[in-house]
C-alpha cells in the first residue's frame, strides 16, 4: 500500500511539471530562459497540409494581448516541436515569407540582412526530424537564439525590432494560423 501511495504521489507531482500537453507533446509549465523564469502562456497546432507541429509561447506573465507580448522587454520562447519530418529549406523560406508579410517595407528593410541570415542558417541546417524540437528564445542583452534539438543554429542574431518581427509570425496581424495565434495567447477553447 505504502508503495502505492509513493507511485501515485510521483505521478502526480510529474503531471505538476507538466502544463500542457499537445498531440503528445508535453510542455513544461515554466522554463529559463538567460536569468528568467518564464511561464507557458499557451500552446497550439500548426497546420498546413496536414500538422506541421506544435508550438508553445513562454513568457514573462501570461496575458492574452499579443500587443503586450510584442511591446514587452523581457525574455520569451516560443517552442516548435515537429509532427512530421521537416528541413531547414522549409523552414527558412517559411519563416522569412511570415516576417515579410508581417513588417512594413520600413520595418523589413531595416532587418533584411538579418532575415537573409536567419534563412540562410536554417537552410544549413538540413533536416529535422518528427519529434524535433526548435526553440526561438529572446534575451534582451544578447539576442535571438535558435537551436534545433540542443544545438545553436548559427550565431545569435541581434535586435530587438528583429526578434519582434520573428514573434509576429505567430502574433502578428497576418499570423500563420490564426487559430494558432489564438491558441498561442490563450484564447482557443
Amino acid at each position: 500500500m505504502k508503495k502505492l501511495v509513493t507511485a501515485i504521489a510521483a505521478a502526480l507531482a510529474l503531471n505538476i511539471a507538466f502544463a500542457a500537453e499537445l498531440e503528445g507533446v508535453k510542455f513544461d509549465d515554466q522554463v529559463k530562459v538567460g536569468s528568467s523564469d518564464l511561464v507557458i502562456n499557451g500552446t497550439g497546432v500548426r497546420t498546413f497540409l496536414g500538422k506541421r507541429y506544435v508550438a508553445a509561447l513562454y513568457v514573462t506573465a501570461k496575458t492574452a494581448d499579443a500587443s503586450s507580448i510584442l511591446a514587452s522587454k523581457g525574455s520569451n520562447r516560443i517552442a516548435l516541436t515537429l509532427l512530421k519530418d521537416s528541413d531547414g529549406k522549409t523552414f527558412g523560406k517559411a519563416f522569412a515569407s511570415a516576417i515579410d508579410d508581417n513588417s512594413s517595407d520600413s520595418e523589413f528593410a531595416a532587418i533584411k540582412d538579418r532575415v537573409a541570415a536567419l534563412e540562410k542558417n536554417m537552410i544549413a541546417m538540413s533536416d529535422v526530424a518528427k519529434g524535433g524540437v526548435v526553440l526561438i528564445d529572446w534575451i534582451p542583452e544578447k539576442g535571438t537564439h535558435i537551436s534545433i534539438n540542443g544545438k545553436m543554429v548559427g550565431n545569435v542574431i541581434p535586435g530587438e525590432d528583429f526578434h519582434k518581427a520573428m514573434l509576429k509570425i505567430w502574433l502578428g496581424e497576418k499570423p500563420v494560423q490564426k487559430d494558432l495565434k489564438d491558441s498561442l495567447l490563450g484564447k482557443a477553447s
